[in-house]
């Protein structure tokens, strides 16, 4: 209803309420001037607050959205994403490397020093789960460069305290906002073509896997023939760098869940909380974003199980090897994060179903395990087979599981990236946590590495337990083929399937639906197609540009 008639509305209202009732209205002449005046005043203040916004979120014209001639995901923007996550997600893993200098400068003990990276894991778990999902309410520009200029700038605490208790508090608030990389991935699950999906994937995955590999090197290297706070200035110098590059190129994309233009902060405080909810019923609700949560969590232990537990393994008999090695080890997962590309282009788009190229992640992760535990104790060759097939096996795994829920929920991605994420987040956890108590405590190498192989070995029954075209939670529905047997329908069938948004004898989550740039929704055992009628209403959607207008419809209406 518009604003005309609302004030129409309420002025009969008033009129019937003073013909009822016998109290009149007493207000003098200049309380309604005053009110009047209050009202305006307040128009102006959210005018300003507008226009203010407008200039500091400018957009330039060649990144603005024109409805009439969307932007086309380009390599360019593909490698500019991957080189944000890379040096945004090294943010995490600066301190690993140095902890023993930062215990030295801080003066407190290991065990102190230790709550740094603890506190910065909580603390990404905690951006993971109330941050992300924003990305699905707010336009993923203006929110990408907010979180990161937020970051950059706190960060410059980090490089200049002197107090412990201050580091520990801003290394947490920092890694709540470092979830950046997760709100680019969906947009590029979004943006990417059907068929180059996997390969767009697996770079801006291998971007966010080489900056861990990154930041440990860089950071023992740097702290030891300079002092430990240049490398978090380096990093700072990185940040800018990646918001300026981020401002000039990134692509305002429209909001998938946008608030609308009146009442934002009422509408928002409404949405936030059903936003975090819907995070549970997106598990709830769909069996194979669980079981690509759960396959995830178990690669996930076995992988921060081996690279936690190396450190000790290669500075004990009979290697004893010194810090700069050590680091430098790392480098051998470099190889398999370049390979990512090529497992995406040569081993996943070809077997074409998701499960498949898991299922050869896992083997893979399985051999290298097996290699890497039961002969790493005396021959170094064997840690170092194990970490390139660990490498690949996540990649591998990530690249194939991230490709199959994606098509889930196209106005959640952010929120489906969460629950992804999350069970991935808490296998690092529970390898980290688990493989120091066992190694340090119930056999050494050998133990802690046999806990890598349970886990792998898990995986295969998460896959197991249901098939690549099965409905529901566990079960072989439809058996093991290549092809989908929905793909094609008794004639009977094809009246109900078009009403449902499918076309022809192709299942409504074929990819031609999502070449053709219209969105998916699950609606009972097979994904349709949404109503045009509400993809249009998408379509009318305005980026923020130089006068600081809304990304809302043009008729101003909530368009979720």
């Amino acid at each position: 209803m518009s604003d005309e008639s609302d004030v129409e509305n309420g002025k009969h209202r008033d009129d019937a309420a003073t013909k009822d009732s016998p109290i009149q209205d007493d207000r003098q002449p200049s309380d309604l001037t005053r009110s009047d005046n209050d009202e305006q005043g307040t128009d102006d203040v959210q005018g300003r607050t507008r226009r203010l916004l407008g200039k500091i979120f400018w957009t330039p014209p060649w990144c603005r959205y024109d409805p009439k001639s969307p932007p086309t995901f380009s390599i360019a923007q593909n490698v500019l994403f991957a080189f944000a996550g890379a040096f945004t997600v090294a943010n995490l893993y600066y301190n690993i490397a140095i902890l023993n200098v930062l215990a030295d400068d801080f003066d407190v003990s290991y065990y102190q020093v230790s709550q740094i990276p603890t506190l910065m894991q909580a603390g990404y778990a905690v951006g993971l789960l109330l941050i992300c999902p924003l990305g699905d309410l707010f336009p993923r520009r203006p929110y990408t460069l907010i979180l990161i200029f937020f970051t950059a700038t706190l960060w410059i605490g980090l490089c200049v305290t002197r107090s412990f208790n201050v580091f520990l508090a801003i290394s947490f608030i920092t890694s709540i906002t470092t979830v950046t990389p997760q709100i680019m991935l969906p947009l590029v699950g979004q943006l990417a073509p059907p068929k180059k999906r996997p390969l767009s994937l697996s770079i801006v995955v291998s971007g966010n896997m080489l900056g861990i590999v990154i930041a440990r090197i860089l950071s023992g290297v740097v702290a030891q023939y300079t002092n430990w706070r240049n490398i978090y200035w380096i990093a700072l110098a990185l940040q800018y760098i990646i918001f300026a590059a981020l401002y000039l190129f990134m692509p305002a994309y429209p909001s998938t869940n946008p608030l609308p233009p009146n009442n934002q902060w009422k509408a928002f405080c409404k949405a936030y909380p059903r936003l975090l909810f819907s995070i549970l019923e997106l598990a709830y609700k769909h069996a194979v974003l669980v079981q690509a949560a759960l396959i995830s969590f178990c690669t996930s232990t076995s992988f921060t199980c081996f690279w936690t537990t190396l450190t000790f393994l290669l500075s004990s008999p009979p290697y004893s090897l010194p810090p700069t090695p050590i680091g430098l080890f790392g480098l051998i997962g470099i190889a398999g994060i370049f390979l990512g590309p090529l497992y995406a282009k040569y081993l996943i788009q070809p077997l074409k179903v998701p499960l498949y190229a898991v299922v050869l992640g896992e083997l893979v992760n399985l051999l290298g395990s097996c290699i890497g535990t039961y002969t790493g104790s005396f021959f170094l060759g064997g840690p170092v087979i194990q970490a390139f097939c660990l490498d690949a096996a996540l990649q591998i795994t990530q690249i194939a599981n991230r490709t199959a829920i994606y098509a889930v929920a196209p106005d959640a991605r952010n929120r489906v990236n969460t629950v992804f994420m999350l069970f991935t987040f808490f296998g690092q956890i529970a390898g980290t946590a688990a493989g120091n108590v066992i190694y340090d405590k119930h056999g050494g190498w050998r133990s802690s590495g046999s806990l890598g192989v349970a886990a792998v070995a898990t995986s295969f029954l998460v896959v197991a337990a249901r098939g690549p075209w099965e409905q529901g939670w566990i079960g072989w529905g439809g058996g093991w083929g290549r092809r989908d047997p929905r793909a094609g329908y008794p004639q009977s069938q094809k009246e109900e399937r078009e009403k449902n948004g499918a076309v022809g004898d192709r299942p409504a989550d074929a990819p031609a639906a999502e070449e053709a740039g219209t969105a998916l929704e699950t609606r009972g055992d097979r994904l349709s197609v949404i109503g045009r009628a509400r993809s249009a209403a998408f379509t009318r959607q305005l980026s923020h540009g130089s006068d600081g207008h809304a990304m809302y419809g043009e008729d101003g209406r909530d368009l979720r």
